[in-house]
Order: C-alpha cells, then sequence, then structure tokens
C-alpha cells in the first residue's frame, strides 16, 4: 500500500478541514489532529504557514498531484497574462482526473486515479490513461464499456453527495460527459474555503 493510501484518510484531520465534504470523513468523528499531539491547542499561524496551508490543501484535495507537478503547474499559471492564481484552478479543472471526478464517474479522487491508469477511460474515443492529461473545451470524456456496469462507478454515478458543475455536461445514463469551457475560481465547487491567492504568494516568496 502507497504512502497516499495509509494516510489519506489523516489528510482531512491534519489540515482541519473535511477537505471533499464526504460523509464519512475521519474529521466528522475526530476533529482534531492525529498522533500524540493532536488535541494540543492549535498556535495561530504567520502568514507564511497560512500561505503553506492553503498550498497543502489545494493541492491535497486534487488527490494525486505531487509536489513538483504541482509546481510546474504554477510555472505555467504565472506565464500567462493576467491573474495567476485564476489560471492556476484553470489548469487543475483541466486536469482529466479532475474531470472525471466532477463527472461522478468516481467517488473520490483516489478512485478516480486507479480507474484512469487502469485505462477505463477515453478521451475523444482514444484511451488516456493519464490523469494529468490537460482537456480542451469540447472534448468528450467517457467510461469505457467494460467498466459501465462496474458497482463502484454506477453508485458514484448516482451519488446525491456531489452535483455536476455548469461547465460540464454529463450523460450520467451512458456515462459520458463533454469538457465545456474552462472554469473560473468562483464556478468550482470547493466544500472548503480555497485560497489560491495564497498559493500564488507561497510560490512567489
Amino acid at each position: 500500500m502507497t504512502k497516499r493510501a495509509t494516510s489519506k484518510y489523516k489528510i482531512n484531520r491534519a489540515l482541519g478541514v473535511n477537505l471533499w465534504g464526504r460523509p464519512k470523513s475521519a474529521i466528522n468523528r475526530r476533529d482534531y489532529r492525529p498522533g500524540q499531539h493532536g488535541q494540543a491547542r492549535r498556535r495561530r499561524l504567520s502568514d507564511y504557514g497560512n500561505q503553506l496551508a492553503a498550498k497543502q490543501k489545494l493541492k491535497a484535495y486534487y488527490g494525486e498531484i505531487g509536489e513538483r507537478q504541482f509546481r510546474n503547474l504554477y510555472r505555467e499559471a504565472i506565464r500567462l497574462p493576467g491573474d495567476t492564481s485564476e489560471f492556476l484552478i484553470g489548469l487543475l479543472e483541466r486536469r482529466l482526473s479532475t474531470v472525471v471526478y466532477r463527472m461522478k464517474f468516481a467517488p473520490t479522487v483516489f478512485a478516480t486515479r486507479q480507474l484512469i491508469n487502469h485505462g477505463h477511460i477515453r478521451v475523444n474515443g482514444k484511451r488516456v490513461n493519464v490523469g494529468g492529461y490537460m482537456l480542451k473545451p469540447g472534448d468528450v470524456v467517457e467510461v469505457a464499456p467494460k467498466m459501465q456496469q462496474n458497482a463502484g462507478v454506477l453508485e458514484a454515478a448516482q451519488s446525491g453527495e456531489r452535483e455536476v458543475p455548469d461547465f460540464l455536461q454529463v450523460d450520467q445514463a451512458n456515462l459520458k460527459g463533454t469538457f465545456l469551457r474552462i472554469p473560473s475560481f468562483a464556478e468550482v465547487p470547493y466544500p472548503v474555503q480555497m485560497q489560491p491567492h495564497l498559493v500564488v504568494e507561497f510560490y512567489s516568496r
């Protein structure tokens, strides 16, 4: 079992939020940090601490992104003219793993990674097994036929935990959807407050 798989259940408690808004979140039972000193009083964070916490929260939300990948997305965002925080969110939301999760083809961001890595997702009719694949407006994403009757996939599609955002169009009956456009930060349905401007400040130090 990977380090991420063994620790993902502690992420919410470590960050102090129900990151994915799930009823099964561990923080709903124990709203303090894991570890020996978890119930100790949280100290007030410095400006750097707030920036670091914002970065950790945003990166953790997207599940399988490593630090190098996340920093590279920031570097790509700062090359674009305009609001870097908006471009960073746009790049994160264009990733195939994010779109599959938003379309409710998988129950969690971690299950999304497995679905893609095993070759069960198609983009414009072609199999894509890279979660970081960048989608363009108009791209069609679908679950491969052999997985369309999978219990986990069907349960996720029918779940009422999340709603499909307006920048996606999904045919849940056929497990197929279209990435309509790159969303703005305000359009992204985060269950908790995200502060991408602090992430930009963290990396630009």
